[in-house]
Formats: structure tokens, C-alpha cells, sequence
């Protein structure tokens, strides 16, 4: 019998060596995208487009039917709690009866009153499973510089994680970053802020790659701050011609670059993540504008709904001053959102008009009207924006109610809830769950 020796190819070897630690690597990845898909690390969900992908919450629910726990929430806050595995997070802002130790002066065009008193702006950490408290912080204890709106809070502005570390402003009175265990590992004062009539504060932190980024628009030297997120030092900082906003950045990375995205009153923008560049703008918002941007594989969409309507679609790979070019892929000048971001789901957008129930839907490739203006049965105001699972999309009212709709090309209302609380902070749809934060409570719902 005649032996064969088989000779190994080193090249070929490294091939399948370097394919193995590929494939491995690859399925590595894509497992850690399907983890952090499951989880709401922030404003606006895991894509940053109010979409759970991974979520199936209930369709039908009332304050008592399918309810899993409910709990008091201390003080005042509309902020959207966040949730990462089995930790849900939420902010608050608690007044004490300590008084100012100095009345605090309104400033000349404010409309409204310094409480002068002390707030707790607090951090609550809750189990998603029993809604037990797992740990609190007073992040700060001080006196408001200003009033806020009727419908605004000391604690409107969501945390935000990263899977590692929760990262937390209250604005005037602070950025904070904690561990997931509730440690303190930074904090940072970035100064006090002038809103527009002293409506207040609503800052929201983004992520994006190791820096933490700041939406700092108000009536006194705007800008756009990077904090690095392990230790709170500036990275850069630069200026924006901008008045009060209260809309948080959105993070996209294409083709190699990271885009942060910052809606405005006289632009939308968007910037270089490693260095604070402008990359592209755009004119055309309208005044106070609010709702996040929303972007999928190309194209970036930007509304504002306050004394006008503005909806823009812009290609991510815009460059310079694109207004009033072809540049500008379509726009929309009818029944944008005020308050409420809208949600794109399946290549449509879906959207309300102002703060009212009056919702349209537009193909999102070219802004063709597929239905609408069309009342939300149900639904007659409401400031949380709309969230996606399991095709379904959910409106939730400022009186508490949530109309479920079948996302298509008409309204088709599948079922209509009632909390029997006002609403203000947006749902968050994660695994069987939708957690519903109301002026004094948070909600579990499950069936």
C-alpha cells in the first residue's frame, strides 16, 4: 500500500485560519446587535427611530387588565425611563421644603416663576420583573434658575446608556455618570442655561463611539458639546447659531464617518463626531424645534410643527448648504409634529399634527402622501412619541390613552387603551413588556 503524503499550504491554512476568526467574529457582532436591539438605551429606542425589533408587548391593557406592576414615582419628571437587560431607569426631580437660600429673579423675558426651593434631581433604578427599587441617587440637590412650562418638568431630558455606564443630565444642574450598579464615576457642571421664556430645560445625551454628546441650544451661546464618556473632559466644543431647542442629537455612522444630526429653528445640521465639523446644513425648520431627526440606510428626515410646518428629507450624504437645492430630496409643509417625533417603520413615516391626534403617513422615498390627515380615534392631544413592536405602532395621548394602529396604507385601529393617568413621557416596548410612565406612576404592562 502506497502512502500519500498531504502537504499542507501555508497560505491556505491562514486563509481558513483568518475566515474562521471572521466568521466567528462576524456571528460575534451580530449577536451583540441583536442584544442591544433587545434592549431602549435610549431616547428613542436601539435604532434611535422609536422601533423595538425584537419586542412583542400586549395589545390590550387598561390600569388594571395586564397590568404586571405599578409603582409611585417620586416628584416630577416626563422624562422616558431607559432600560438595559433587567434595569429600567428613570429621573426625577423632587421638591424639598427647603427654601432659596436667596429668592431667585425671573429673568426680564421670562413667563414664568423660580419655584425657590430645593430639588432632589434623583436617579431611581428599578427591576423590570417586580418593579422593586434595586438602587437611588440624589445627583444633586440645588435651587431651579428658572421656571418651566405648564407641561414641562425639572426632569424632562431621558439618561442614556451605553451597557456600561448610565449617563444623565439635568442640565443647569448637571451631567452625571454612573455605573449600572448605581456608583458615581463622573460629573460635570457645564454651566447654567437661559431658556426661551423660561419654558426650561430638556437636555437628552447621545452616544456616539467614546464621546458623549450634548445639545446645549438656549438664549445664551449656544452649542454642541463632546464629553468624553469615561470621564466626563471635554472633547470639543463648538458654537451654534441657534435660540432654545429642545431636540437631542441624532448619531448615524455611513460610510465610515459618524454623523451627529441636530435639528434647529435655523438650521439642521450635522456634524463631524470626531471633531465637531460641519458636514452639511440645512434651512427651513420651524421656531421651537423639538422633534429628534429619524434616519434610515441614506436619508435623514427632519420635522417641526410650531408656528408652521417643516418636513425635510435630506441625504446623509449631503454636503455643505443644501437649502433650497436638489440636494433636498423632498420636503413637507403641512401637519408636522410640534412635540411628538415621528417613526418611521417599514419605508413609511408616520406623524401628528402640532400636539393634536390628526396623523399622516408619507412613503418615505419620496413623500408621496399614502393616508391622512386622519383623526387617531381615541386620541385628542399628546406630547410622548410613537413606538413600534411587533407591527404595531402606539400613540399614547396626554390623557392616558394608547390607540394601537396596523401600520399600512390606512388607518386601521386595532384597539384602544385607557390608563386612567396623564401621559406625557413616551412607552417603551422591550420583550413582552411596554413600560408607560404617567405623572406619578410607571407601569408595567404584560400580559
Amino acid at each position: 500500500m502506497k502512502l500519500v503524503q498531504q502537504v499542507w499550504n501555508p497560505r491556505i491554512v491562514t486563509a481558513i485560519i483568518v475566515g474562521t476568526i471572521g466568521l466567528a467574529l462576524t456571528r460575534s457582532l451580530v449577536a451583540q446587535q441583536v442584544d442591544y436591539d433587545r434592549q431602549w438605551p435610549q431616547w428613542r429606542g436601539p435604532q434611535a427611530n422609536g422601533v423595538a425589533p425584537h419586542a412583542s408587548p400586549p395589545l390590550v391593557w387598561n390600569g388594571e387588565k395586564n397590568v404586571r406592576w405599578k409603582i409611585p414615582v417620586p416628584g416630577e419628571g416626563i422624562a422616558t425611563p431607559i432600560v438595559w437587560n433587567e434595569k429600567v431607569f428613570v429621573v426625577a426631580a423632587v421638591p424639598t421644603d427647603r427654601p432659596a437660600d436667596t429668592p431667585v429673579q425671573p429673568h426680564d423675558d421670562a413667563r414664568t416663576q423660580p419655584p425657590n426651593r430645593y430639588f432632589q434631581f434623583t436617579v431611581f433604578c428599578f427591576n423590570r420583573q417586580t418593579g422593586d427599587t434595586i438602587w437611588q441617587r440624589v445627583a444633586a440637590e440645588s435651587v431651579p434658575r428658572e421656571g418651566h412650562h405648564v407641561t414641562n418638568s425639572y426632569a424632562s431630558g431621558s439618561p442614556s446608556t451605553d451597557g456600561h455606564r448610565l449617563y444623565v443630565s439635568f442640565g443647569s444642574h448637571g451631567m452625571f455618570c454612573y455605573s449600572l450598579d448605581g456608583d458615581l464615576l463622573w460629573q460635570r457642571d457645564l454651566g447654567d442655561m437661559r431658556t426661551r421664556r423660561g419654558w426650561g430645560e430638556a437636555v437628552t445625551p447621545a452616544i456616539a463611539n467614546d464621546a458623549l454628546i450634548v445639545n446645549w441650544d438656549q438664549e445664551d451661546d449656544s452649542s454642541l458639546i463632546a464629553l468624553d464618556a469615561a470621564t466626563g473632559d471635554v472633547k470639543w466644543q463648538v458654537p451654534r447659531d441657534e435660540p432654545t431647542t429642545w431636540t437631542t442629537p441624532l448619531i448615524v455612522s455611513r460610510a465610515g464617518k459618524t454623523q451627529i444630526i441636530v435639528n434647529g429653528q435655523n438650521r439642521v445640521r450635522s456634524y463631524d463626531a470626531a471633531n465637531g465639523e460641519v458636514l452639511w446644513q440645512c434651512g427651513g425648520q420651524t421656531v421651537n424645534p423639538i422633534p429628534s431627526p429619524i434616519a434610515d440606510r441614506d436619508t435623514v428626515y427632519c420635522f417641526s410643527g410650531y408656528q408652521g410646518a417643516a418636513g425635510y428629507a435630506i441625504p446623509l450624504d449631503a454636503q455643505g448648504d443644501v437649502t433650497e437645492t436638489n440636494r433636498v430630496r423632498w420636503h413637507h409643509h403641512e401637519n408636522t409634529p410640534y412635540v411628538p417625533s415621528p417613526i418611521l417603520y417599514d419605508g413609511q413615516l408616520y406623524f401628528t399634527r402640532a400636539n393634536n391626534g390628526i396623523l399622516t403617513s408619507l412613503r418615505a422615498s419620496d413623500g408621496t402622501v399614502v393616508f391622512g390627515p386622519e383623526r387617531i380615534p381615541g386620541v385628542s392631544n399628546l406630547y410622548a412619541s410613537p413606538v413600534a413592536a411587533a407591527d404595531r405602532i402606539y400613540f399614547t395621548s396626554r390623557e392616558g390613552v394608547t390607540t394601537v394602529i396596523q401600520p399600512g396604507s390606512e388607518l386601521k385601529v386595532l384597539a384602544t387603551n385607557e390608563l386612567g393617568e396623564p401621559v406625557d413621557a413616551s412607552p417603551v416596548p422591550v420583550g413582552k413588556q411596554l413600560l408607560i410612565r404617567s405623572t406619578t406612576h410607571l407601569y408595567c404592562i404584560e400580559e
